[in-house]
């Protein structure tokens, strides 16, 4: 399932017109500890527009890549009829950066998206922030895949459970291990803290990076669908590190 839903169904779930389904706060995942991993970014739309004219809300994860722009699932941002647009489709998004948890408004900053760019080939979008986030370093990208087994970390602020499923307003995390590549899509198990630590409803766009030693966290894929969470099967991210030519030419149109 998609890892972004609209909030007031019956279930807690919406369905979708794309392939799979959305994710949710990192079930069975972990708190972060305040102050860490400070690129990850939440977003809440209101008043999204609904095929039978009427509206709905929703939320999404992300990660900042630059001080003006996010990157986040490119189904986060659809019209009524389900279609990947590239314009911001709720009345307000809002996109809350540098906050662990973000009723704490001492840290990082809210905004709103003005702008959004969608991918041509996967399921990625990078949204323009309507104010630049300065003082956050954003997350780097790495330009090559991760390896088969290899452990990437996920953070988000999703649900923690697909039944009835609420957004955290602490960030969660939690690790993942590499089982498939294909072009478009990373394949991935839950690892730590248990077997079925994975993604929930509202977890869409949440990033997944791969950590080593002192250096800085480098994007390799963000949260796309998967089965219901909590789960042992396999959670689909959309790849990144074969979009950074795409990524660097939006962030930096005019070159370097």
């Amino acid at each position: 399932m998609l890892r972004s839903i609209s909030a007031g169904t019956a279930a807690g779930l919406l369905a979708l017109t794309l392939s799979a389904a959305p994710a949710q706060a990192i079930a069975n995942g972990e708190e972060v500890p305040v102050g860490k991993y400070t690129f990850s970014v939440k977003l809440t739309m209101t008043g999204i527009p609904t095929a039978d004219g009427g509206k709905r809300n929703s939320g999404c994860s992300g990660a900042l890549v630059s001080a003006r722009w996010i990157i986040t699932a490119g189904h986060c941002f659809r019209d009524a009829n389900g279609v990947r647009v590239e314009r911001p489709v709720a009345d307000v998004t809002t996109a809350d950066i540098g906050r662990t948890d973000v009723t704490d408004t001492t840290h990082g900053i809210q905004t709103t998206i003005i702008a959004v760019r969608q991918s041509p080939t996967a399921d990625v979008a990078l949204a323009e922030l309507a104010e630049p986030a300065r003082g956050i370093r954003p997350i780097a990208l790495a330009t090559n895949p991760p390896k088969i087994d290899s452990i990437v970390r996920v953070t988000g602020y999703g649900s923690t459970t697909s039944t009835n499923p609420t957004p955290v307003t602490h960030l969660r995390t939690g690790q993942l291990s590499v089982v498939s590549l294909t072009d478009n899509e990373v394949g991935l198990h839950g690892y730590a803290p248990q077997d079925n630590t994975t993604p929930c409803p509202y977890d869409s766009g949440a990033p997944y990076f791969v950590e080593r030693g002192k250096l800085w966290p480098r994007l390799v894929g963000v949260v796309s669908n998967g089965p219901s969470c909590p789960h042992t099967q396999t959670e689909n991210g959309a790849r990144t590190d074969n979009l950074s030519t795409w990524i660097r030419g939006v962030l930096h149109p005019g070159g370097y």
